[in-house]
């Protein structure tokens, strides 16, 4: 998937924020306690410099020390300042804990919710999206760029409110003190804050590329597992080990542009602190040489200096985790507005029709296809399939076989012309009814990580004793019954520890199962030995009865009983009849079936 660059761009925080709106608020009530908490915490911290100050004062018998202080021995004074104190540090610890762990809490849930939305709407994209697609962009999607989403609610915005509820209180509290020292606190902070604000920008566009590296990196990873055994047969570890490092040095590359940012960020922060500190001592200390300002507000103002500046630092960090967590945002948002390509559009005059028919006849209407704009595989194609005929596909490669099929499963909607099946459009049907009705079984059968039963049945329910008994009627019994555990026996991913003719038996059984009324097979015995696809063929016979079949098949001598055959070039239908009438045409059919038995 290629991103354009110019969508963060046009896109402002803001608006990416609003995005996450909906999923915070399914958990609404648990935020909204979340901020509440952050007040008092502020207010608890914010009034800890002026108690500081009131020891200083107490000590030194000033004037500004609180009134209830006056008329009380120093040692009750101290007594009760330190109790106050630990009231705030105590007030502090719970409504921080409590605060953070609901935050964290909420943060996971909408994490969990926008993970589980995105692989919703990724498992609904049209095939074409995935061609153009690598699997590794969107797994770093799905996981490292879900994650850092959540942190925007776990650790930054609502953070980010009790740091400026912190800030706030204590400018307040410094100009009620005194307002000279508190303007020059406002004015270091005010700059501090814009060069702030300039770093994290920074910081996140060096984010978007690093992400990006990073996708680069999880593809280039995902493709050599896959492709593992070819990279040993090939000897190509060396070189696929140059170019993952080379991949792997341009993402540190990316990702040290960001410490860069961030450190700049935090390296500023200290020096400015510490001038603000520098500042309040040196005039705090001369309006006390003045004798206008005692020791214990200066003491406060030393406090307030380092403590305003604390949550502005507090304040940047929680902003990278906004920056990083509007770069996830864009990510994401590149895969959620992927339009939807293929959608029911069901009417009830449509289902009322398909229902009220024997399910069978398919009819191509004037069908033009094409995976890329302008670049047709399928042209103007046009043909009747009727119900219960047995059809095969035959021409060269890249004719466009296995594109019929893809258009009739609904895979792809072709750019001109429709498909019926029983003389309605398959565009008004659902898609699932449609898929029912269909059986395809490919050349590669797929085998995912689960038991035998669950492989046969792919989620639906059926008893046992179906699933025996398609197991039965595909003549994989047999083998199953050898398997360690039978119908229970525990498959690794991709069937890695199945043949490719076990793998391809149970894809048969999966067909037999669901009884479709349609039945495809693509090349669906080239991974069979001579033994098992006698078994299959003998299988396929009754599997045949009754049905209407689409048969692909490289070796012309299993399509010669068809009572049909299509012969395909380039897209276009050039040549149809049976077996001995195409022979007798001598024309393409026959210059390949005679090519094939002068190989044999």
């Amino acid at each position: 998937m290629t991103i354009a660059f110019h969508s963060r761009e046009k896109s402002s925080d803001w608006r990416l924020f609003l995005k996450l709106v909906p999923y915070a608020r399914r958990n609404a009530r648990i935020i909204i306690v979340a901020i509440c908490l952050l007040i008092p915490a502020a207010l608890a911290r914010a009034v800890q410099p002026i108690i500081v100050g009131q020891v200083v004062s107490l000590l030194r018998q000033e004037d500004s020390r609180w009134s209830f202080l006056k008329n009380i021995p120093i040692s009750d004074g101290l007594n009760i300042i330190a109790l106050l104190l630990l009231a705030t540090m105590v007030a502090r610890v719970i409504c921080y804990s409590t605060q953070g762990f609901l935050v964290q809490r909420s943060g996971q849930r909408i994490t969990a919710d926008i993970r589980s939305d995105l692989f919703t709407h990724v498992t609904s994209l049209a095939v074409r999206f995935f061609d153009r697609t690598p699997v590794g962009k969107l797994i770093t999607r799905l996981t490292s760029d879900v994650d850092a989403l959540g942190e925007v609610f776990s650790t930054g915005a609502i953070g980010i409110i009790g740091d400026l509820v912190l800030m706030s209180a204590i400018t307040v509290l410094m100009f009620m003190k005194q307002w000279q020292l508190a303007l020059l606190l406002v004015l270091l902070l005010v700059p501090t804050a814009l060069l702030v604000v300039y770093w994290q920008k920074q910081y996140r566009k060096a984010n978007y590329d690093a992400r990006e590296e990073l996708s680069s990196l999880n593809s280039m990873l995902q493709e050599n597992i896959l492709g593992v055994g070819v990279v040993q047969l090939f000897r190509r570890e060396r070189l696929n080990s140059e170019i993952f490092f080379n991949t792997n040095r341009k993402y540190i590359k990316e990702v040290d542009a960001t410490i860069f940012y961030d450190s700049a960020v935090s390296s500023t922060l200290e020096w400015v602190s510490l001038v603000a500190i520098a500042g309040v001592l040196s005039i705090g200390g001369s309006f006390v040489m003045g004798k206008t300002l005692d020791f214990g507000t200066l003491s406060a103002f030393i406090l307030f200096a380092q403590t305003l500046f604390d949550p502005l630092r507090q304040f940047a960090e929680k902003f990278t985790a906004i920056q990083a967590g509007f770069t996830a945002i864009e990510r994401i948002n590149d895969v959620m507005d992927e339009p939807i390509e293929i959608r029911d559009r069901v009417t009830t005059q449509s289902l009322s029709t398909f229902d009220s028919k024997t399910v069978g006849e398919i009819r191509f209407e004037h069908v033009t296809f094409g995976y890329k704009p302008g670049e047709y595989v399928i042209h103007d194609l046009d043909f009747t399939i009727k119900s219960g005929e047995k059809v095969a596909l035959v021409g060269p490669t890249g004719a466009g076989k296995s594109s019929i099929i893809r258009l009739l499963s609904r895979l792809y909607d072709p750019q001109e012309g429709r498909i019926l099946l029983d003389g309605v459009d398959i565009r008004d049907l659902p898609q699932a009814e449609l898929r029912k009705r269909i059986g395809i079984i490919l050349q590669d059968g797929f085998i995912f990580a689960g038991d035998v039963k669950g492989n046969i049945t792919l989620g639906e329910t059926y008893p046992l004793e179906e699933i025996q008994a398609a197991a039965e009627k595909t003549n994989v019994s047999k083998l199953i019954e050898q398997l360690p555990h039978g119908y229970d026996t525990q498959l690794r991913e991709r069937g890695t520890n199945l043949s490719g003719g076990q793998k391809q038996l149970i894809a048969f059984a999966r067909a037999a199962i669901r009884d479709p009324k349609i039945l495809v097979l693509d090349e669906a015995t080239s991974s069979l030995d001579v033994g098992t696809e006698a078994q299959i063929q003998e299988a396929l016979e009754h599997m045949l009865e009754d049905r209407t079949a689409i048969i692909i098949a490289h070796r012309l001598s299993t399509i010669r009983n068809v009572d049909r055959i299509l012969v395909l070039k380039r897209g276009e239908l050039v040549e149809s009849g049976s077996h001995d009438q195409l022979l007798a045409q001598d024309g393409l059919y026959a210059g390949l079936y005679k090519l094939q038995m002068l190989g044999q």
